[in-house]
């Protein structure tokens, strides 16, 4: 209920300012540990080789898992994807614009750290585990906890086929959007059907 509150203080500016901010901070992250961790900068850089094949194979990867995804939410009960109302108030009320970006930026960020610079220096598994770390948000959730963690093995299995960013990138980026606009549609029919409810109180 107190985090509940919380989100309910919280706008979606500074939601997005939020988001933004830990973005920025993986991509500075990522320069640092590339700095540390390639021989040499074109072998940093080596990362961003762009094959359409595996941008492909990525959104084809991505398209799967939205639509298991989606078939799951209207499965099971709502509250197993109850992240306390921080996904809808981030893309209830973004733009198509702004869900574009934010999509983009999360998918480039978070794919460069933890694949690009830290699968491809490590392990699978501890990218892996890192990536589902960071979305500490979902780990006091069995399900959501569950849900993230095979998503991250999933994504860093494709980049270990692959030995591709852009498979992971538009894998990401593909996942965040759609979801994205799944959940702001799905929003906005909850909020019709609430303001008919009050209509209907209203007259009776």
């Amino acid at each position: 209920m107190g985090g509940q509150k919380t989100i309910d203080r919280i706008t979606h500016q500074q939601l997005i300012t939020s988001v933004v901010g830990t973005q920025i901070f993986f991509l500075a992250a990522s320069l640092f540990l590339g700095f540390l961790l390639f021989e040499s900068f074109h072998l940093f850089t080596g990362l961003f080789a762009i094959s359409s094949t595996m941008i492909g194979v990525g959104v084809a990867a991505g398209l799967m898992i939205v639509f298991l995804d989606i078939w799951l939410m209207k499965l099971l009960p709502s509250r197993y994807y109850d992240d306390g109302g921080i996904n809808e108030k981030l893309f209830s009320n973004a733009s198509i614009a702004q869900l574009l970006w934010l999509a983009m930026i999360v998918a480039l960020a978070e794919e460069l750290l933890f694949r690009g610079v830290i699968q491809t220096n490590t392990s699978w598994m501890l990218a892996s585990l890192l990536f589902a770390i960071v979305h500490f948000r979902y780990l006091n959730h069995w399900y959501l906890t569950l849900n993230i963690v095979i998503l991250s093995f999933i994504i860093g299995g494709i980049y270990e086929w692959t030995n591709s960013l852009w498979s992971t990138i538009s894998l990401h980026f593909i996942v965040n959007l759609l979801l994205g606009l799944y959940i702001q549609q799905k929003s906005k029919h909850k909020k019709r059907k609430e303001g008919e409810l009050h209509e209907t109180r209203s007259l009776s």
